[in-house]
């Protein structure tokens, strides 16, 4: 189960339960990923965050090490991709 969103009074906003390992991993690292995504464009004082566009304007080594993360994190995980 991943829950997120947590709202004093109302509670999560947004759970999801998973059956599966590698899907749960999927949505974890979809997440952290956004997470790293969103963090540099407020660095970076964009005033449109749209994720792709922020991965794109990256340095292509900045992009593949934030790639490089999903491997590192899957091995530490025990998940294979």
């Amino acid at each position: 189960m991943e829950l997120k969103y947590y709202k004093p009074l109302h509670g999560f906003e947004e759970d999801e339960t998973f059956t599966d390992s590698k899907e749960l991993f999927e949505a974890l690292w979809q997440e952290w990923f956004n997470t790293k995504l969103y963090l540099m464009a407020r660095e970076m004082q964009l005033d449109d965050i749209l994720y792709e566009k922020v991965f794109n304007s990256l340095p292509k080594e900045k992009q593949s090490v934030l790639i490089g993360e999903k491997a590192d994190f899957a091995q530490k995980a025990g998940v294979s991709l």
